[in-house]
């Protein structure tokens, strides 16, 4: 399991902490080895992914989009402030500002949702096609959905989905979703050959896999 922070002080014991976030922040001695803390976060597992779960649904709750000038929006792993403008030939757009016209602010769930979508679909049907070429792997497309709790799918006809959420993730996160799916084609089920594949490829999956879980929450609109 993936640890955020470890930080050596002379106390006597080791202490694991679930941060605001949902990182896992570790507390130990000077003497502690890298493997006693380890085996300890591993015992660990359930208790921190259960509190890590709860503070993370406590963050979730805490964001919620108003749609207002300032307010910040995740694209490919980083946060852009809203500019409302008076006049332009966009609704939406992006540069240093997420851009929107005023006239649109009414729907601009809706805007967001459908440039987000836009975006998504570029982006994720390049990230496949070069993996795909990369790795060996045959996909019969790509096609992009409004999946809430699932990040993407593989079909038995070797469509690949993705949610459009997906696309506010930093780009490397993106790739290892991208990665799962691709292997699951020739791998229908999480066996070990399945991982083995997905490691093969990208031996830091588990360090994405994580981030994907401690922020998944994040990546939403409303």
């Amino acid at each position: 399991m993936h640890i955020d922070h470890i930080i050596r002080t002379r106390r006597k014991t080791i202490a694991l902490i679930i941060q605001r976030d949902g990182s896992l922040m570790v507390r130990a001695p000077l003497h502690a080895s890298s493997l006693q803390i380890q085996a300890l976060v591993e015992r660990k597992r359930d208790w921190i992914e259960e509190k890590r779960a709860a503070a993370i649904k406590q963050l979730s709750n805490q964001i919620s989009h108003s749609f207002r000038e300032g307010e910040k929006f995740l694209f490919l792993g980083k946060a852009y402030p809203l500019l409302i403008v008076e006049q332009a030939t966009y609704t939406l757009s992006l540069d240093d500002h997420f851009r929107i016209t005023k006239k649109v602010l009414p729907k601009a769930r809706q805007v967001f949702t459908s440039w987000f979508c836009q975006q998504a679909r570029q982006t994720l049907a390049e990230r496949v096609a070069e993996y795909a070429r990369r790795y060996g792997f045959s996909y019969k497309q790509v096609k992009i959905t409004s999946a809430v709790t699932r990040w993407g799918s593989c079909s038995s006809s070797g469509s690949l989905n993705f949610t459009w959420r997906l696309v506010m993730a930093p780009l490397d996160v993106i790739d290892y979703v991208v990665v799962h799916e691709l292997v699951h084609t020739r791998v229908k089920n999480h066996s070990k050959d399945f991982w083995a594949e997905v490691k093969a490829i990208m031996p830091d999956y588990q360090v994405r896999m994580e981030w994907l879980k401690r922020n998944g929450s994040r990546l939403k609109l409303d």
